[in-house]
């Protein structure tokens, strides 16, 4: 089986001091995808380049202290392709894909992070532009090879998906219109949220992340928005599904799932 983990580290200084790097050494993944770094190559040198004894590839925005991603992997990719648009999210450290490719096959598992629009409208309108430009390029790559993309998509597609969907639905991470993206990428778009395959029916249990404010994490007052969408070649591989919360390395849980000859 192949065992791939998605998690938002919230800072990988601050993760590793609450015990990540014996968790994975633990847990033997195949991939680890992070999101949200929050750390310059200068900042891992020495440190965090490789964990557990997997070599890391890495995005970082270049702003310092702000997003950034990366893949720690046991197997050797064929090529690393870092950033997708070419512009504003380039810089902003969101997309890292590694390539594991034969002469046969064309494979690639991606780590991403998505925009928040918390903050406030202009972010919510870079969220937007990002999901603009996301949709297409995923639809260009899955026309050309299979694909896992891991990450924070920061969007609860379905109300089953988080607690209190009511009283969000005019929030970002639950508005309309991005819902309306996932349910276009999941249907038309042709990919598979791999998780959902396998739980159809999981509500409370499903969450992957928990506000800071009151007690989120304790009353499990959750939402799903850590993601595998999968090309349907890959997604028929999955066979088993993990949302680790013994521990907590971040406000994220790792969602890992087992691949049946994923590479």
């Amino acid at each position: 089986m192949f065992k791939l983990t998605s998690l938002n580290l919230n800072g990988i200084r601050s993760a590793t001091t609450k015990g990540v790097e014996a968790w994975i050494a633990q847990t033997m993944p195949d991939c680890i995808c992070v999101q949200e770094v929050k750390a310059q190559a200068a900042d891992m040198a020495g440190k965090f380049e490789s964990l557990a004894g997997m070599a890391g590839y890495f995005h970082f925005a270049e702003k310092k202290g702000y997003s950034g991603v990366g893949v720690y992997s046991r197997h050797e990719p064929s090529d690393v392709v870092v950033g997708f648009d070419g512009g504003e999210f380039d810089t902003e450290g969101r997309y890292v894909e590694l390539r594991f490719d034969t002469p046969q096959l064309k494979r690639s598992i991606i780590s991403c992070y998505f925009p928040s629009g918390s903050s406030g409208p202009e972010r919510q309108e870079a969220k937007f532009r990002f999901l603009a430009g996301m949709a297409p390029h995923l639809a260009a790559l899955k026309a050309e090879r299979d694909f896992v993309l891991c990450g924070d998509v920061n969007i609860a597609h379905q109300q089953a998906d988080l607690k209190n969907w009511r009283s969000n639905q005019k929030n970002s991470g639950f508005l309309p219109e991005e819902r309306a993206w996932m349910t276009e990428l999941t249907t038309q778009g042709g990919l598979v949220d791999v998780y959902r395959r396998l739980q159809p029916e999981a509500t409370d249990a499903c969450y992957t992340w928990w506000s800071n404010r009151g007690q989120a994490y304790a009353n499990n007052v959750g939402w799903r928005l850590d993601y595998h969408l999968a090309t349907p070649a890959f997604a028929e591989k999955a066979r088993a599904e993990s949302i680790y919360k013994a521990q907590k390395f971040s406000d994220h849980a790792p969602i890992t799932i087992e691949y049946e000859g994923l590479l």
